[in-house]
């Protein structure tokens, strides 16, 4: 029997998980199969390689010695991934993610024709929920990956940014703050205030820049917490309020000129659009060929 790689990603997964079930779920597989390549492992090597109790399996002395260079055969395969992805042009398969409120209305789908051009051969299917949703939908396996609006910070899931991204304050064509370019931050106190809903990343960011500026988000007049940004758009236009939101969500209504767009002083709403998985998992060839894309085109041309 010779050594594969897939053995020792399953070796990694249960020693990560210190459980062959939890292994197993990670994986999705059945906990026999798991144990079965564990065990042609430990006959390869010819020495156990876990300590088996009721509660939680632990690693013996072999399994500690394996266990760094099996880290770095998962690690060598993400990358040779990665540089390979670059060349495969002919690629055939389907893509399936889910993407925060932002990212999945205003910022992919002007990136998806360019990469269909490009990859004619995978289907995409993208699923739009917030951030919290697509984390627990990670976390449960429902989703394989996801691409959200703030950092993620999670033991068991990875997080890497493949888009950048910056909030920029709104309010509605007639408003005071709309004959100013740049807006004092004592002033977002003055005037009612649109906020996204708890569990969105835009909300997230945005509270928590206000906040290293020194800002006490709970100090401004919130009148409203809606589920989307066109929700809240289409609130500030109207004359309820103003809000911070991605610059990427109003470039029509700023062509427009229906919204006007502008600075606050002192602060940056400077972001990073993120990719979020499971660490224990292995990312098909299209999700990587499309996060390579994300990250090494030049995507202001659709932007």
């Amino acid at each position: 029997m010779a050594l594969n790689f897939h053995q020792l990603h399953i070796f990694h997964t249960v020693a990560e998980k210190g459980s062959f079930s939890y292994a197993a779920q990670a994986l999705h597989m059945t906990q026999p199969a798991v144990t079965m390549q564990v065990q042609s492992l430990e006959d390869y090597f010819g020495t156990k390689l876990f300590v088996r109790s009721t509660k939680r399996v632990e690693l013996t002395e072999a399994g500690r010695t394996l266990l760094p260079f099996a880290s770095r055969s998962i690690e060598l395969m993400r990358e040779t991934d990665i540089r390979m992805s670059k060349f495969t042009h002919m690629l055939e398969g389907r893509l399936h993610l889910g993407a925060s409120l932002t990212v999945g209305e205003y910022v992919l789908p002007r990136l998806l024709g360019p990469f269909g051009q490009e990859y004619p051969n995978i289907s995409v299917s993208m699923k739009v929920i917030n951030t919290k949703q697509i984390l627990e939908e990670v976390l449960s396996h429902q989703l394989t990956f996801g691409l959200v609006e703030a950092e993620v910070h999670h033991p068991d899931v990875h997080t890497e940014a493949v888009l950048n991204d910056e909030l920029k304050l709104i309010v509605p064509r007639r408003h005071p703050l709309a004959e100013r370019e740049q807006i004092g931050l004592e002033e977002l106190a003055k005037y009612p205030f649109i906020l996204r809903e708890q569990g969105s990343g835009t909300r997230k960011v945005m509270e928590e820049e206000l906040a290293r500026a020194g800002c006490d988000v709970s100090a401004l007049k919130i009148v409203m917490e809606l589920g989307s940004t066109g929700a809240v758009k289409s609130a500030v236009e109207a004359g309820l309020g103003i809000s911070i939101v991605s610059q990427s969500s109003v470039k029509h209504e700023a062509a427009l000129g229906v919204l006007q767009v502008r600075n606050v002083e002192g602060v940056s709403f400077a972001r990073s659009f993120h990719a979020i998985y499971l660490n224990s998992t292995l990312l098909p060839i299209s999700a990587v060929t499309f996060m390579t894309f994300l990250r090494e085109r030049d995507l202001s041309q659709w932007l």
